[in-house]
């Protein structure tokens, strides 16, 4: 079971990867659908079934294909011949550096265990409900604003895209 563990998490830093580093952005796009496939993987072996589900279909599927087709629209050339220069690789490699050991730092103080990182799904639990309820009643109820939000923004992104795509007549 280990070794599906690290064979997932290696598909999703490898996924991850690939993104930053190939230049052509619908090969970066394919490298991020590897990435959310590593990443459900272990949520599956997490037991967090719905979770992993749903990063397969949600991100894997309807959001990667959306950024796939405004990719397309906007028609967006292969940027080879771009260089980093030193400074850029260096403020690269200090932000994530400094990102790790916040990171680091966070986990070390808080001690979180899955008990304090959420509370409502483990206040909610009762015998014979699923993590499927749980969830639902979450987003029905507490956190409906911001699930209306994101769906808003995505709304607003596509149809910019379109505008911006469009061809000017003259």
């Amino acid at each position: 079971m280990i070794f599906f563990f690290y064979l997932f998490a290696a598909l999703a830093v490898i996924g991850g990867l690939g993104v930053v580093v190939y230049k052509n952005p619908v090969t970066s796009a394919f490298s991020l659908i590897v990435s959310f496939l590593g990443l459900a993987a272990l949520f599956i072996q997490l037991d967090a079934y719905l979770v992993g589900i749903l990063q397969i279909l949600v991100y894997a599927g309807a959001i990667m294909v959306l950024f796939i087709f405004i990719i397309m629209l906007l028609d967006i050339d292969r940027e080879e011949n771009k260089r980093f220069s030193g400074e850029n690789i260096f403020g690269g490699a200090l932000v994530g550096i400094g990102f790790l050991a916040l990171v680091t730092v966070v986990l070390l103080k808080s001690g979180v265990g899955f008990e304090q990182a959420l509370p409502e799904l483990t206040e909610l639990g009762g015998k014979g409900n699923s993590d499927v309820h749980h969830i639902g009643r979450l987003l029905f109820s507490k956190y409906w604003f911001p699930i209306q939000m994101v769906g808003v923004l995505l709304l607003v992104a596509t149809v910019g895209v379109v505008v911006l795509s469009r061809k000017q007549l003259k």
